[in-house]
Protein backbone atom coordinates (compact mmCIF):
# COMPACT_ATOMS: atom_id res chain seq x y z
CA UNK A 1 0.00 0.00 0.00
CA UNK A 2 2.88 2.37 0.78
CA UNK A 3 4.49 1.80 -2.62
CA UNK A 4 1.14 2.42 -4.28
CA UNK A 5 1.05 5.72 -2.42
CA UNK A 6 4.58 6.56 -3.58
CA UNK A 7 4.43 5.28 -7.17
CA UNK A 8 0.77 4.91 -8.03
CA UNK A 9 0.13 1.95 -10.28
CA UNK A 10 3.04 2.49 -12.64
CA UNK A 11 3.37 -1.32 -12.83
CA UNK A 12 0.18 -1.34 -14.95
CA UNK A 13 2.29 -0.20 -17.93
CA UNK A 14 4.25 -3.48 -17.85
CA UNK A 15 3.28 -6.29 -20.15
CA UNK A 16 3.09 -9.70 -18.42
CA UNK A 17 6.33 -10.75 -20.12
CA UNK A 18 8.12 -7.75 -18.59
CA UNK A 19 6.91 -8.70 -15.12
CA UNK A 20 8.19 -12.23 -15.69
CA UNK A 21 11.56 -10.78 -16.66
CA UNK A 22 11.64 -8.63 -13.50
CA UNK A 23 11.06 -11.75 -11.40
CA UNK A 24 13.78 -13.54 -13.40
CA UNK A 25 16.27 -10.73 -12.69
CA UNK A 26 15.63 -11.04 -8.95
CA UNK A 27 15.85 -14.85 -8.97
CA UNK A 28 19.03 -14.79 -11.04
CA UNK A 29 20.62 -12.32 -8.61
CA UNK A 30 19.75 -14.64 -5.72
CA UNK A 31 21.36 -17.57 -7.50
CA UNK A 32 24.46 -15.54 -8.34
CA UNK A 33 24.82 -14.47 -4.70
CA UNK A 34 24.31 -18.05 -3.52
CA UNK A 35 27.09 -19.20 -5.83
CA UNK A 36 29.57 -16.32 -5.40
CA UNK A 37 28.82 -15.77 -1.70
CA UNK A 38 29.78 -12.09 -2.11
CA UNK A 39 27.58 -9.10 -2.86
CA UNK A 40 28.96 -5.88 -4.29
CA UNK A 41 25.61 -4.15 -3.76
CA UNK A 42 24.46 -3.64 -0.18
CA UNK A 43 21.26 -5.65 -0.56
CA UNK A 44 20.86 -9.22 0.63
CA UNK A 45 18.73 -11.97 -0.86
CA UNK A 46 15.91 -11.36 1.61
CA UNK A 47 14.89 -8.20 -0.24
CA UNK A 48 15.03 -10.06 -3.55
CA UNK A 49 12.69 -12.79 -2.30
CA UNK A 50 10.31 -10.12 -1.00
CA UNK A 51 10.48 -8.46 -4.43
CA UNK A 52 9.60 -11.78 -6.09
CA UNK A 53 6.58 -12.16 -3.81
CA UNK A 54 5.35 -8.68 -4.71
CA UNK A 55 6.02 -9.05 -8.44
CA UNK A 56 4.17 -12.38 -8.50
CA UNK A 57 1.13 -10.74 -6.97
CA UNK A 58 1.44 -7.83 -9.40
CA UNK A 59 1.67 -10.33 -12.27
CA UNK A 60 -1.50 -12.10 -11.15
CA UNK A 61 -3.32 -8.78 -10.80
CA UNK A 62 -2.12 -7.69 -14.23
CA UNK A 63 -3.31 -10.98 -15.80
CA UNK A 64 -6.81 -10.29 -14.53
CA UNK A 65 -6.97 -6.61 -15.42
CA UNK A 66 -8.81 -5.88 -18.59
CA UNK A 67 -6.38 -4.47 -21.16
CA UNK A 68 -8.66 -1.43 -21.44
CA UNK A 69 -8.52 -0.78 -17.71
CA UNK A 70 -6.85 2.52 -16.81
CA UNK A 71 -3.18 2.57 -15.89
CA UNK A 72 -3.96 4.38 -12.65
CA UNK A 73 -6.09 2.35 -10.26
CA UNK A 74 -7.43 3.52 -6.93
CA UNK A 75 -5.23 2.56 -3.99
CA UNK A 76 -8.10 0.77 -2.23
CA UNK A 77 -8.80 -1.31 -5.37
CA UNK A 78 -5.10 -2.26 -5.59
CA UNK A 79 -5.08 -3.17 -1.90
CA UNK A 80 -8.18 -5.37 -2.33
CA UNK A 81 -6.73 -7.08 -5.43
CA UNK A 82 -3.38 -7.60 -3.68
CA UNK A 83 -5.06 -9.17 -0.65
CA UNK A 84 -7.25 -11.36 -2.89
CA UNK A 85 -4.26 -12.76 -4.81
CA UNK A 86 -2.22 -13.24 -1.61
CA UNK A 87 -5.12 -15.09 0.05
CA UNK A 88 -5.72 -17.35 -2.98
CA UNK A 89 -2.03 -18.24 -3.08
CA UNK A 90 -1.84 -18.84 0.67
CA UNK A 91 -4.82 -21.22 0.46
CA UNK A 92 -3.08 -23.09 -2.37
CA UNK A 93 0.05 -23.31 -0.22
CA UNK A 94 -1.88 -24.85 2.67
CA UNK A 95 -3.52 -27.39 0.35
CA UNK A 96 -0.18 -28.37 -1.22
CA UNK A 97 1.53 -28.49 2.18
CA UNK A 98 -1.10 -30.96 3.29
CA UNK A 99 -0.52 -33.18 0.26
CA UNK A 100 3.29 -32.89 0.24
CA UNK A 101 3.79 -33.07 4.00
CA UNK A 102 5.65 -29.75 4.15
CA UNK A 103 8.62 -31.21 2.26
CA UNK A 104 9.94 -27.67 1.73
CA UNK A 105 11.09 -27.58 5.34
CA UNK A 106 13.77 -30.16 4.47
CA UNK A 107 14.87 -28.40 1.29
CA UNK A 108 17.88 -26.16 0.83
CA UNK A 109 17.20 -22.51 0.04
CA UNK A 110 19.29 -22.93 -3.10
CA UNK A 111 16.88 -25.63 -4.30
CA UNK A 112 13.98 -23.24 -3.82
CA UNK A 113 15.87 -20.70 -5.93
CA UNK A 114 16.39 -23.33 -8.65
CA UNK A 115 12.69 -24.24 -8.60
CA UNK A 116 11.80 -20.56 -9.00
CA UNK A 117 14.11 -20.28 -12.01
CA UNK A 118 12.64 -23.47 -13.51
CA UNK A 119 9.09 -22.17 -13.06
CA UNK A 120 10.13 -18.89 -14.70
CA UNK A 121 11.41 -20.80 -17.73
CA UNK A 122 8.04 -22.53 -17.90
CA UNK A 123 6.22 -19.20 -17.72
CA UNK A 124 8.42 -17.77 -20.48
CA UNK A 125 7.65 -20.78 -22.68
CA UNK A 126 3.92 -20.42 -22.06
CA UNK A 127 4.16 -16.71 -22.82
CA UNK A 128 6.05 -17.51 -26.04
CA UNK A 129 3.20 -19.91 -26.89
CA UNK A 130 0.77 -17.01 -26.41
CA UNK A 131 -0.60 -18.51 -23.21
CA UNK A 132 -1.60 -21.81 -24.76
CA UNK A 133 -0.78 -25.07 -23.00
CA UNK A 134 -1.68 -28.63 -23.94
CA UNK A 135 -1.59 -30.33 -20.55
CA UNK A 136 0.29 -27.97 -18.23
CA UNK A 137 -0.79 -25.54 -15.56
CA UNK A 138 -1.25 -22.00 -16.73
CA UNK A 139 0.80 -18.93 -16.01
CA UNK A 140 -1.07 -17.97 -12.84
CA UNK A 141 -0.42 -21.36 -11.21
CA UNK A 142 3.29 -20.98 -11.90
CA UNK A 143 3.33 -17.48 -10.38
CA UNK A 144 1.59 -18.89 -7.31
CA UNK A 145 4.22 -21.62 -6.97
CA UNK A 146 7.02 -19.06 -7.39
CA UNK A 147 5.43 -16.86 -4.73
CA UNK A 148 5.11 -19.78 -2.33
CA UNK A 149 8.70 -20.95 -2.92
CA UNK A 150 9.79 -17.40 -2.10
CA UNK A 151 7.76 -17.41 1.10
CA UNK A 152 9.33 -20.74 2.07
CA UNK A 153 12.80 -19.27 1.45
CA UNK A 154 11.94 -16.23 3.57
CA UNK A 155 10.75 -18.48 6.39
CA UNK A 156 13.96 -20.50 6.18
CA UNK A 157 15.94 -17.24 6.27
CA UNK A 158 14.16 -16.33 9.52
CA UNK A 159 11.98 -13.53 8.15
CA UNK A 160 8.73 -13.15 10.07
Amino acid sequence: MQKTHDYGTAWRILRPESITDQIFIKAQRIRTLEEKKVSKVDEDITGEYIGIVNYCIIAMMQLECDENAPVELAADKVSDLFDEKATETKELMFAKNHDYGEAWREMRISSLTDLILMKLRRVKQIEDNEGLTLVSEGIKANYQDILNYSVFALIKLGVK
